[in-house]
Order: structure tokens, then C-alpha cells, then sequence
């Protein structure tokens, strides 16, 4: 007996029912390898077909990875194909899981192949969106400039220093004691009025000069001391061409045995004239500072005028730069030093001021605007 079953000619056999005397005709096995396996087969050749022409028309990596998610990914095609190959004969499965290895593989090989080709296509591109043509003139490079106090300041600096002084600093923030009471300033004197001074609390406020650092520093050493104390200082001052509540002082202070005025002059001269240049004609006028005595103040000869009277020397001939003097007894003893045995002088220097005379600026609040077109001037 015989029937055709798939293609293909086989002997059925006649097998009885469990129990009873009926017969059923049992086909052989190929004939469900010919059926399930070849519906997996083909499955598995569409799919290798699909992916790769998918993979080589993927234009970038992102399409590339999302085909590789749909493809091999935990619910992609293949994986999909693969829960199935249960349903197959032990017979089968080795030859559809070898196919299925294939096509995995296949896969695989175009992914590689395909994402470096799209990477070598990117960094291509790159490069040539990055090329310079060394041909074409360059571009104009724009520098920046110092700000004219920083210039002054750093001359200033490179003067003391050459004269043996010492740069130091201090806090901004100053108790009430070494801005005022240090520095013989008793508590009714009009400097420590509110409307000169900021004050945080009653005993601490924004320094309104740099000498607090002068008395940290006579604490602190033992003479002989140099130094100058640049920094920032505040003052409740209305905002105007010659005035603003922040400006910065340099203050110098030196103290050793047998400190006269005449150190005191010639230091200063030396500077001013370092400063405006060797002709500059310096003047000394008495004046009264709390914390110095005997007292003056430091006039140069209008660079203008030469001392006739103009506008910027308000018709005096003279322009007034620094303050000065010989340091107060009382200073020097509450700072453990022996007036007796320690003299020394103190001079204050406005920097503002000294940039305005320099470079013939009539109005300071220019320093403070940042404006470009004014410090490209320097």
C-alpha cells in the first residue's frame, strides 16, 4: 500500500487504535519535517533576506539600532521564529537551529559591516565640514587690554618694591577698632559719622581706608617695616565724576629707629617723580591727619599748566595726590612699639586719582563702566 505524501512516494503503515481493531494510516516523520520545518525554513530565509536588505538601505546608526532591536532584539523577528522551533521533532531541530544560527550570524556580519560604513561615512563628512582652507586670510584676533588701574597699580608696585617695601593686604571687612580707634580716631570725630562709613554692625563695618592694615601689621612684626597696603576702600559717597563709594587707596607706612621727614620727603619725591616724570615739581603743605604728627599733604605741579592755572588744576597751578606724615606716638604705642626708640611715616595715595592725573581722565565713574571703546584707549 502506498500514497504520496509531500512530494514524495511512502510505504504507510496500518497501525491499530490503542484497545480497539481499528486502523489509522501514521505518516512518517519526514512528513512533518517537509511541513513544520519547512514553514520555519522559509521563515528564516525571508527574514535573512528582509534584514539585510534592510540593514544596507539604514542611513544612519540610530536607524541601524532600531533594525538591530526589531531583528535580534528579546521580541524581534528571529527570536520570535526560535520559540517556535519547539513544536518540531527532535529530528528537526538541530537542522533548523544550525539554519537559524546562520541567519543570526548573517546578520550580525551586515550589522558590523553596515555601522562601521556608516561611522567611516560620518567622520568623513566631518572632516570635511572641518577643513580649513589655508588660503583664505585669517581671521582678525581682537586683545583684550589692562584696565589702566591694574597698569598704574603694578607700576606703583614695581617702584616700592625696587625701594625694598613690601606688598601687603588686609581685610575689606574691618572691625570698628583698627578702621578708627587704632589710628587715634576718637569716637565723636566726624570720620566715623554714618554717613561716611558703612557700617554692618557697631563694630563692623567696610574699611574706608587701608591703614587698618598698617596697625595688623605693627602688631604683627617687629620693626624695621616698609610696606605698602593697596586695596579696595568704601566710602557713603554720592556717585560723580570724582567721587564713588568704592575706590582704592595705597597706603605705605615705614616704621625703624631714627625715621625723620626728610625720609619721608625723599621717598615720596622719588615716587612722584618715577610716576609724572623727572621735571615734576613737588610741594609739601601742612595739614592735620588724627593719626599723624606732624601732618602734610602732596601737591604736583598741573601737568597742563605747569602751575599758571587751568580748568583740571581749578586755576591753583598745583594738584593735590597724597596725604602723609610722621606716625602718631599714640599710634606706635598701642601697637606695643616704643615712640621713644620707633619713629616712622605714613602716606595715603588715592589711585584713582593718580590714574585720572596720568592719563588725563576727567571723570572716574569711566573706570568702573567697563565700557570697551574707553579701555582700549590703554
Amino acid at each position: 500500500m502506498g500514497a504520496k505524501l509531500g512530494g514524495t512516494t511512502e510505504h504507510l503503515r496500518l497501525r491499530p487504535y490503542r484497545g480497539t481493531r481499528s486502523f489509522f494510516i501514521r505518516p512518517p516523520k519526514s512528513y512533518y519535517y517537509q511541513n513544520g520545518g519547512i514553514t520555519i525554513k522559509s521563515a528564516l530565509e525571508a527574514i535573512r533576506a528582509r534584514a539585510l536588505e534592510r540593514l544596507q538601505n539604514a542611513e544612519d546608526l540610530t536607524a541601524l539600532e532600531e533594525a538591530r532591536v526589531q531583528l535580534l532584539g528579546k521580541k524581534g523577528e528571529l527570536t520570535a521564529i526560535l520559540k517556535t522551533m519547539g513544536q518540531l521533532s527532535p529530528e528537526e531541530r538541530p537542522v533548523m537551529g544550525q539554519m537559524a544560527n546562520e541567519v543570526r550570524a548573517a546578520i550580525e556580519e551586515k550589522l558590523a559591516a553596515r555601522g562601521a560604513a556608516l561611522k567611516a561615512a560620518m567622520a568623513e563628512q566631518k572632516l570635511k565640514m572641518e577643513t580649513i582652507d589655508v588660503t583664505l586670510p585669517g581671521k582678525p584676533v581682537r586683545e583684550g587690554h589692562r584696565h589702566p588701574l591694574n597698569l598704574v597699580l603694578d607700576e606703583i608696585k614695581e617702584i616700592f618694591l625696587g625701594m625694598g617695601f613690601d606688598v601687603v593686604s588686609g581685610p575689606e571687612v574691618e572691625l570698628d577698632y583698627y578702621n578708627f580707634e587704632a589710628l587715634n580716631l576718637p569716637p565723636d570725630h566726624p570720620a566715623r559719622d554714618t554717613q561716611d562709613t558703612f557700617y554692618i554692625t557697631d563694630k563692623v563695618l567696610l574699611r574706608t581706608q587701608t591703614s587698618p592694615v598698617q596697625i595688623r601689621t605693627m602688631e604683627q612684626r617687629k620693626p624695621p617695616i616698609r610696606i605698602i597696603a593697596p586695596g579696595r576702600v568704601y566710602r557713603s559717597d554720592a556717585v560723580d565724576a570724582t567721587h564713588s563709594p568704592i575706590f582704592h587707596q595705597i597706603e605705605g607706612l615705614v616704621v625703624d629707629e631714627g625715621i625723620t621727614m626728610s625720609d619721608l620727603k625723599g621717598c615720596l619725591e622719588t615716587v612722584i617723580k618715577r610716576l609724572y616724570g623727572e621735571d615734576s615739581v613737588v610741594r609739601f603743605r601742612p595739614h592735620h591727619f588724627p593719626f599723624t604728627e606732624p601732618s602734610a599733604e602732596v601737591d604736583v605741579q598741573c601737568f597742563a599748566c605747569h602751575g599758571k592755572g587751568c580748568r583740571i588744576c581749578k586755576g591753583e597751578g598745583w594738584i593735590e595726590i597724597l596725604g602723609c606724615g610722621m606716625v602718631h606716638p599714640k599710634v606706635l604705642a598701642g601697637c606695643g612699639l616704643d615712640p621713644e626708640k620707633y619713629s616712622g611715616f605714613a602716606f595715603g595715595i588715592g589711585l584713582e586719582r593718580i590714574v585720572m592725573r596720568r592719563f588725563a581722565v576727567d571723570d572716574m565713574r569711566l573706570f568702573y563702566e567697563n565700557d570697551t571703546r574707553f579701555l582700549e584707549q590703554f
